[in-house]
């Protein structure tokens, strides 16, 4: 990995785990959609204002945009067990292409700092009056790529 990377810390919920321990795999998706929305923001025009978000991505989309998941790639290198510390989660970007980019993520123990997961969501902007994607604006791609690297999984 290059670039910038932004650690987050998420906690796990007792909930989180299955019968063997470990944070189950639906779950896993859950924690991803709390470390992106913890360290990039939350959509604009969406919930109540709170936390300003460690680096201002998300939160920067206009009113009326929505943000959604065209795709989720998860592998696993080791249990994540649970525990009663939040997880570190780091974050970065990738494959920034006209109407979409990778948000990659590193799930790391947080005791031994182990990764054990490896993940990437690929994110595109739509626009629900017009019922499609949107092509990202200079300012939109130029916000992302000061978060950019290697993608985790090399396509």
């Amino acid at each position: 990995m290059t670039g910038s990377v932004l650690r987050v810390e998420i906690p796990m919920r007792w909930g989180d785990m299955d019968a063997y321990g470990h944070v189950n795999n639906v779950n896993l998706i859950r924690l991803m959609e709390e470390a992106r929305i913890a360290g990039f923001g939350v959509p604009g025009g969406t919930g109540a204002p709170g936390v300003m978000p460690k680096v201002n991505i998300f939160s920067a989309v206009p009113n009326g945009v929505q943000i959604l998941v065209v795709e989720h790639r998860v592998r696993y290198s080791k249990p994540l067990e649970y525990r009663n510390v939040p997880v570190n989660v780091d974050l970065w970007v990738a494959n920034i292409k006209p109407a979409s980019f990778d948000m990659c993520y590193e799930f790391r123990d947080p005791v031994s700092d182990h990764v054990c997961v490896k993940a990437l969501t690929t994110l595109a902007y739509f626009d629900p009056v017009a019922g499609r994607v949107q092509r990202l604006s200079s300012d939109e791609r130029s916000s992302l790529a000061t978060m950019e690297g290697v993608s985790t999984f090399v396509r």
